[in-house]
């Protein structure tokens, strides 16, 4: 009886915990595809999720940092929504591969023009970005989510030093550190073992050419000895006819 108590009361606990945890886990969030490299450049994904039962969501606006400007931002297109990208100047031009950058996206938005996130669903925006700052360890996007029943949540808060998670928390993109190269690393890799390959294929080239010439070595061998027993054989012969026209 005892034992039953306790695993209701289990339970229950564990049931509570889910449900204060579920509702701040159902928010705005952006993830990287692969790693987002400081000074490198990423696709990210911003996930939004449909936290009402009755609504579903049709606009999404996502603010860019403004502190952390990018001089690169290209959405994807995503089908059943039209994209809206705002522009403004900078205060400090920004130098990206000899050019100066004067101006960066400040804002993109996603409006259902032929779609929706429905309750029970979730839908994911593709951004390629760059380059992201080396002089910062996250960078946060505040994002609003708009219902069709004119709701309006602002997932616009910061993370506390503290470590707790606000009421309606931004989306936070962590970045991790550049590789000794600065970038490109993945495409380093790629040559790398690209030269792999040429090599493989260089000693497979190699490996074929002596089977190649072993065979032909072979081939001639056996040629040269089917001619000789052939002619042998026929020395043979003339030697017994001759042998015979003499004792005739």
């Amino acid at each position: 009886m005892k034992l039953s108590r306790i695993a209701l009361a289990g339970g229950v606990a564990a049931s509570t915990v889910l449900l204060i945890a579920g509702p701040a886990a159902a928010h705005v969030s952006v993830q990287p595809v692969g790693e987002a490299a400081k000074g490198g450049y990423a696709t990210l994904n911003f996930k939004v999720p449909n936290e009402r039962d009755q609504a579903s969501t049709v606009k999404l606006e996502v603010n860019f940092p403004a502190d952390h400007p990018l001089s690169s931002v290209t959405p994807q297109a995503v089908p059943g929504w039209k994209i809206t990208i705002d522009r403004s100047k900078l205060d400090k031009p920004l130098e990206v591969h000899g050019k100066k950058i004067t101006e960066a996206v400040s804002k993109v938005t996603w409006t259902a023009d032929d779609g929706e996130i429905a309750p029970g669903y979730f839908q994911q925006f593709p951004v390629s970005v760059g380059a992201l700052p080396e002089d910062a360890d996250q960078l946060v996007f505040k994002a609003i989510q708009t219902y069709d029943n004119k709701e309006v949540v602002r997932w616009i808060e910061e993370p506390k030093a503290g470590g707790e998670e606000p009421d309606s928390p931004a989306p936070v993109l962590k970045l991790t550190a550049a590789s000794e190269d600065g970038h490109g690393g993945a495409a380093a890799d790629a040559a790398k073992g690209d030269d792999h390959k040429a090599a493989g294929s260089d000693a497979s080239a190699e490996e074929n050419s002596t089977a190649a010439s072993s065979s032909s070595s072979d081939t001639t061998a056996r040629t040269l000895g089917i001619i000789g027993i052939v002619i042998g054989i026929a020395g043979v012969a003339f030697g017994v006819l001759a042998g015979r026209r003499r004792s005739a």
